[in-house]
């Protein structure tokens, strides 16, 4: 069933192309529908193996969550439905190799109102690399995808890191995200990024939580830290650009001075993930995620401001001493 959803009818995009490229829109969707088989099949067997193949990055830090908590309290991994793809496939040459898919996805078994425009970034770093899927951002609700650039052979038009044409360079937009993140509206950097759930909402939720713990005179911190993983950007019509990068938000939970306490409860999704069922907080827990966002990044002529349209995050990591 997956196959068949999966594979949609083609687009105008599949127009025989005549700019450089070095992969081909039928390439990519084949990478694409390859991913959709192995992965449902590994969920569906319980094969971490299978499961963990064609993930990279931000995905594998979720997805290797999904397996651990699948072997410790038998919580199933996800599995999805997914509708007719719309492929975005740079025209470029050398390598990393990538594309981007906005695909309707919902959880296998749910109802047609629970699906949501996912954006599935595909890459391949270098020639003697499989593709694998690098992360995942499903769209905010009321969002649609913004119209992004393609030439008249249908394929998308990619950004460099350090386009300075932008209101940021692609490779500071995370960074300044996560600022916000962090220090809220009194960042400096709040004033060139558009408040929402994954900015200044995400401050407001880790502050909250913050203020509750320091009640029960624990100490609850929070940093939204770079990642490694590779950042892609696409030129959209107006000129603004799509950037896709991801991030991670660490927790740290502890009594004042790491000193012996009573046990600090490990947040019920984050305790399949511990290394041992007998991990107790005495002193602190560590609660950390794995994002992947997508943020528009509007001309430096504009005078706008960047503003997250898509975002998922998952449990990746926990530990309690």
């Amino acid at each position: 069933m997956l196959s068949v959803q999966g594979c949609g009818a083609g687009t105008s995009a599949e127009a025989v192309p005549h700019a450089a490229h070095n992969l081909t829109i039928a390439e990519a969707r084949t990478v694409y529908q390859t991913y959709l088989t192995t992965s449902d099949t590994a969920a569906q067997q319980a094969d971490p193996t299978a499961g963990l193949s064609d993930v990279a990055d931000a995905q594998w830090e979720i997805v290797h969550a999904q397996y651990k908590a699948l072997t410790s309290t038998n919580i199933p991994v996800p599995r999805y439905e997914y509708g007719t793809p719309d492929f975005y496939v740079p025209a470029a040459s050398g390598y990393p190799r990538w594309f981007m898919v906005a695909v309707p996805r919902r959880p296998l078994g749910s109802g047609a109102s629970s699906s949501v425009t996912t954006l599935m970034l595909f890459d391949q770093p270098k020639a003697t690399s499989d593709w694998a899927l690098h992360g995942t951002a499903a769209l905010a609700p009321g969002q649609h995808l913004p119209a992004i650039s393609r030439g008249s052979n249908g394929y998308a038009v990619p950004l460099a890191t350090y386009d300075q044409s932008l209101l940021l360079p692609p490779d500071v937009v995370a960074p300044t995200q996560a600022a916000v993140v962090d220090d809220g509206p009194a960042s400096p950097a709040a004033a060139v990024v558009t408040a929402g759930d994954s900015t200044t909402g995400l401050y407001a939720q880790q502050s909250a939580y913050a203020s509750g713990q320091s009640a029960r005179g624990l100490q609850y911190t929070w940093l939204m830290q770079g990642a490694s993983f590779p950042l892609f950007a696409l030129r959209l019509t107006d000129g603004s650009a799509l950037v896709l990068y991801g991030l991670y938000l660490n927790t740290t939970d502890e009594h004042p001075n790491l000193t012996v306490g009573s046990p600090i409860p490990v947040p019920a999704n984050f305790a399949p993930l511990l290394a041992a069922p007998t991990e107790i907080g005495y002193h602190a827990v560590y609660a950390n995620w794995t994002y992947q966002f997508a943020a528009i990044d509007p001309p430096a002529s504009a005078h706008g401001k960047l503003t997250v349209i898509a975002a998922t995050g998952g449990p990746s990591y926990s530990h309690a001493y």
